[in-house]
């Protein structure tokens, strides 16, 4: 059975609220408030995928620290043009 597009954004936006580190939890939920909705069934999924993913190679990720993977540098890119203030100072 598939999941309901409805009930994926949602899922996703609780997920993205619920990190392991606080962090995580400010980068993504901001992300996730202003994006989900629009974001294509792709897109949705590639995200799901993303939450999968251990907070600190995430968080590293976002503020340059780490080498992003392929799969993710589109996405990655995008959280990291809005995490200004969170992951480095603005």
């Amino acid at each position: 059975m598939t999941e309901p597009r409805a009930a994926m954004v949602k899922r996703l936006h609780m997920r993205s609220m619920r990190r392991g580190i606080k962090e995580m939890d400010l980068i993504l939920s901001a992300f996730a408030g202003r994006h989900l909705a629009a974001m294509s069934d792709a897109d949705l999924a590639l995200y799901d995928q993303l939450l999968a993913e251990n907070d600190h190679d995430i968080y590293g990720w976002v503020g340059g620290q780490f080498a992003v993977p392929d799969v993710y540098a589109p996405l990655i890119g995008r959280i990291a043009a809005e995490a200004h203030g969170v992951t480095r100072p603005a």
